[in-house]
C-alpha cells in the first residue's frame, strides 16, 4: 500500500504590504476558488504583489491576484487574473465597510495559506505610507541590523 503524500505548508506572502502600508487591523477570509486554482496554489506559484480587495454590492472581492494556469487540468482551466470572492461574516464586512469609508484606508491582502485543507487569505486594513515614513522604517531596520552585528 502506497503512502499518501502530505502536502507541505504553502504560504504566499505579500512583502510589499508591510513596506507600502501601515497595517491596522487583520482579518482571516476564506476564498471561493475553482479546483484548478486550488491545485495551482498548492504548487506555491501565486502572486499577491498587485492584488487588492474591493467591496462591491456588500461583498468583498479580491482583484489582481495572479494564480497561474494548472497544466494538468482539463480544457476548462481558470482565468489567472479573475476576481475572486472573499468570505467573511456580516459583522466583519460591515466593520471593513466603515473602515474603508474613512479617509485613506484600504484593504490589503497580506498572506495566503492553507488551514485544515481550506485556502485562507489574511487581509488587513491599512493606511498608505508616505516616502518619509518608509525611509524612517528603513533607518530603524538598518540600525537594528547593525546592533545585532556588534553582539
Amino acid at each position: 500500500m502506497a503512502k499518501k503524500e502530505i502536502a507541505r505548508d504553502i504560504t504566499i506572502n505579500n512583502r510589499r504590504a508591510r513596506y507600502d502600508y501601515e497595517l491596522l487591523e487583520m482579518y482571516e477570509a476564506g476564498m471561493v476558488l475553482m479546483g484548478s486554482e486550488v491545485k495551482s496554489l498548492r504548487t506555491g506559484q501565486a502572486t499577491l504583489g498587485e492584488a487588492f480587495a474591493r467591496l462591491k454590492n456588500g461583498e468583498l472581492w479580491l482583484e489582481g491576484m495572479h494564480i497561474p494556469i494548472y497544466n494538468d487540468a482539463s480544457y476548462n482551466n481558470h482565468d489567472p487574473l479573475r476576481s475572486r470572492k472573499l468570505l467573511l461574516n456580516k459583522r466583519e464586512l460591515s466593520q471593513l465597510k466603515k473602515d474603508v469609508e474613512r479617509k485613506g484606508l484600504t484593504i490589503v491582502p497580506v498572506k495566503l495559506y492553507f488551514k485544515a485543507g481550506w485556502v485562507k487569505l489574511q487581509i488587513a486594513v491599512g493606511r498608505g505610507k508616505k516616502n518619509y515614513d518608509k525611509r524612517k522604517d528603513e533607518a530603524k531596520r538598518d540600525a537594528k541590523r547593525q546592533m545585532e552585528s556588534y553582539r
